[in-house]
């Protein structure tokens, strides 16, 4: 059965995924209110009007959103600064609430003036220190509460104060947020049905209420509809703008790559295609409207979205659903969530915390170019114990100019663009036409121009995409590619696993020296692209397929 607005064969699957999904995000979205420094409901609020509100005017069929890590800890860092600056979390309200509304309203106007088209460019180390910093910042300020004690706002002031947690701990606090943590890893082998999150909240919680142990705790919880938070939004002294406006503009463009990032592994795994723009435009209505309730703001979950389409959820009914099931929790069991120790939280943000922080990058510092790893732990330094937005500007500006540097040294053929034979009518060379001519249908060649870097490598992913089936090989000629930067290194390797799940094989030809030292240096050679699909030139590389595939 169907109708002109929602086929209803997909309904079976878009409740199952939707309450799953549900499931997955009630946990963390207490965990995450609590850690924003709003309390619990706050990140209840959150989950359930971005949830709701991004599924419905988002660009992703299947997107599940709520409060991230990313986003709560720049929410965390804006409490701490609006109270610092009046002196009360009551006073400091009116400040986060626009802050968070104009936050929303900024990632509509993003998805308005096609801001996501420019997204795509920002250097991956950039990307991996911000993430990898926001790891560390979760991980750090948890580590008091896991002990059963109060903790500093900041990371610095938490290493600072490191000697009271040796001496100070509760014990039964610490037993809460192990046995919590403990369950968080060994259940999924137990199984996967359930969420582990879920279980380690309910076991660990209830151990505590009826062994009676004396530890903090998340305290009464709201029941009902929550109200409109709306009191002294319009009288913002003066002095407070430029804080409203430097972490409303974090959290829209935070919250716009964390959502578009996620949208990327659900079109991967659905094998669709999102509207970016249109995602931000729901991201944005969602955030707005959780503001005026109080809620914290969020973004496309990962984990929640790769639930949702695992158990079945493949319209945006499946993301509507899973904010409606957090909502009849707030109305149902919401008194309930009060009893739950604030260590047990922290046991559940702690894994979050190691799980947003890009080993990857960590792993291959030493192989990556010199200028990336600068960049990369330049970016984690200042964002773990400086400012997020100035960890973010500072890199963005240093790899560009990393990257000028490198390209005026070779040359002004650097910044020449890759094209692809055989798209969009581009001819071949001279010496492929013959071979060409006679295997277009089985061969596609690509021709590379200039460092393969972060500005050309979303362009370059894109035209692998678009390869069409029934291709058997791909030959990139990277004669004239004198450098490739982390991000290049990044997107040639999932490129080359894309086309293996499609059985075709990639071939490379005349590498220079820097490219197939970093492509060694990161093992995509030879792990990925054995040696023996590597020549010295295309004819090498033409008869090797002629014996191959026996064409």
């Amino acid at each position: 059965m169907s109708s002109k607005f929602y086929d209803f064969k997909y309904l079976k699957g878009d409740l199952t995924g939707g309450l799953v999904a549900g499931v997955v995000a009630l946990p963390l979205a207490l965990a995450f209110g609590v850690q924003s420094g709003l309390g619990a409901i706050a990140g209840l609020y959150g989950a359930i009007a971005v949830g709701i509100f991004a599924a419905i005017f988002g660009g992703t069929a299947t997107q599940a959103s709520g409060p991230t890590g990313p986003m709560t800890v720049v929410s965390a860092a804006l409490v701490a600064s609006a109270i610092e600056l009046t002196g009360s979390l009551e006073a400091a309200m009116p400040i986060i609430i626009v802050t968070f509304l104009i936050g929303g309203v900024f990632q509509i106007v993003f998805g308005l003036i096609n801001i996501a088209g420019y997204v795509k460019y920002f250097p991956y180390p950039v990307v991996s220190g911000f993430m990898s910093g926001v790891g560390l910042i979760i991980v750090i300020l948890q580590l008091f509460p896991f002990a059963g004690l109060d903790s500093a706002k900041s990371t610095w002031l938490v290493i600072q104060d490191f000697p009271r947690l040796f001496s100070d701990f509760n014990w039964q606090a610490l037993a809460l947020g192990g046995l919590t943590v403990l369950i968080y890893y060994i259940f999924p082998y137990v199984t996967k049905v359930i969420p582990s999150a879920l279980v380690a909240l309910i076991v660990a919680s209830v151990a505590s209420y009826f062994l009676q142990w004396d530890v903090p705790i998340i305290g009464e919880i709201p029941s009902g509809l929550p109200s409109i938070q709306v009191d002294g939004i319009f009288s913002i002294d003066a002095s407070a703008y430029s804080l409203v406006a430097e972490y409303a503009l974090v959290l829209a463009v935070l919250g716009s790559i964390d959502s578009l990032l996620t949208s990327v592994i659900a079109d991967n795994m659905t094998k669709t295609k999102h509207n970016s723009n249109r995602e931000l435009v729901g991201q944005g209505i969602g955030n707005a409207i959780a503001a005026i309730f109080g809620g914290i703001p969020g973004a496309g979950a990962t984990k929640g979205t790769v639930v949702n389409i695992n158990s079945g959820g493949r319209t945006r009914v499946s993301g509507t659903i899973h904010g409606l099931f957090l909502l009849a929790v707030l109305l149902g069991l919401g008194k309930l969530a009060g009893y739950i120790p604030l260590s047990v939280l922290a046991g559940l943000l702690i894994p979050i915390g190691f799980k947003i922080i890009d080993t990857k990058g960590l792993k291959h510092l030493l192989a990556v170019p010199r200028a990336d790893a600068i960049v990369l732990i330049l970016v984690l330094f200042i964002t773990t114990f400086g400012s997020l937005i100035q960890a973010v500007g500072i890199g963005l500006l240093l790899a560009s100019l990393l990257f000028m540097k490198r390209a005026s040294d070779i040359g002004e053929k650097g910044l020449e663009v890759g094209t692809i034979a055989g798209f969009d009518g581009e001819k071949p060379w001279q010496d492929e036409v013959e071979f060409y001519n006679e295997f277009k249908d089985k061969i596609y060649i690509k021709h590379l121009y200039g460092p393969l870097f972060f500005g050309f490598t979303s362009h370059f992913q894109e035209e692998i995409k678009n390869i069409p089936e029934g291709v058997k090989a791909l030959i990139i000629r990277m004669d004239r590619v004198p450098y490739i930067d982390q991000s290049g290194l990044y997107a040639l390797e999932n490129a080359v696993l894309d086309l293996e799940q499609r059985d075709v094989q990639v071939l490379l030809t005349a590498i220079q020296e820097q490219p197939k030292d970093k492509l060694i240096s990161i093992d995509i050679v030879p792990d990925l692209i054995s040696e023996e699909h590597i020549f010295d030139n295309i004819q090498e590389a033409f008869a090797y397929i002629k014996t191959s595939f026996k064409l």
